[in-house]
Order: structure tokens, then sequence, then C-alpha cells
């Protein structure tokens, strides 16, 4: 079991129920981090930058594996990423349970996976520009 108490507490002290971790160099996923931090403050969830050093070595991934996908650390020591973790913070928000619900149903979980993976791959477009776009001009 990992213990987010020596590592991590919700910056007023207490030690948090579980960990979201977010891309703070992306602005799409700041903003989205700042809308659900008091929403998951409430259930005891906390939100810290995945670009925290403490975070890859707590993970044990590289910073490149990190920056891949927003990852939820629960305080018994269950991990999840990208959609997977949107459905496991869906658990906890009583409005955001159809996501729940979506994921049991024969392919949900593959269609929800493969959304957040063209999300997350144009993360960046959400800005005026997109780099994404200029790369696949090129090719």
């Amino acid at each position: 079991m990992i213990s987010l108490t020596s590592e991590f507490t919700d910056g007023k002290g207490r030690h948090a129920r579980g960990w979201l971790f977010f891309d703070a160099e992306c602005a799409f996923c700041t903003r989205i981090a700042r809308w659900l931090a008091p929403i998951l403050e409430r259930r005891g969830l906390a939100v810290a930058p995945l670009q925290d050093p403490r975070v890859g070595a707590l993970l044990g991934m590289t910073r490149d594996e990190l920056l891949r996908e927003m990852r939820l650390l629960l305080s018994d020591g269950r991990q999840f990423g990208g959609a997977d973790a949107a459905v496991a913070l869906a658990r906890e928000i009583w409005w955001a349970r159809p996501l729940v619900w979506f994921s049991r149903v024969p392919l949900g979980m593959g269609a929800l996976r493969g959304w957040y993976r063209s999300i997350a791959m144009h993360r960046s477009c959400a800005a005026v520009t997109c780099p994404v776009s200029r790369v696949t001009k090129r090719a």
C-alpha cells in the first residue's frame, strides 16, 4: 500500500484520500483542474501537477510517461490513468455517474479511452494555434 501521507497533503495540512495529477504546462488541463479542484476537495481528493518532482518517484514513472495522461492515485495504492482516471473520478461525483454507466456498456470503455487519447494528443490545440496540426500538415 502506498502512503500519500508522507508525500503529500492537501495544502491545508490534511491528508487527502487520493490525488489527481494533471499537466500544469497545458492551459486546457490547468483550466479543468482548477474547475475540478473544489469539487474534488469536498470529496477528500486533491489536485497537484504531474511536474512536481515527487510525483514521478511516487508513481514510479518517467517524466515522458507521466505527461501522456492525467493520473489518479488513491490512498489505498490504486492508480488510474487517462479515461480510467476520469471514470474513477466520475464514481465520486453524483452528476458524473453517466460516464460510469457508459463505461460499462459493450465497447463503452474502449470508446472512452479512444476519445481520451485523441483529446490528450491534441490538448495544446485548445490554444489559438495548434502545433499538432502544423506537424500533420508537414507530413
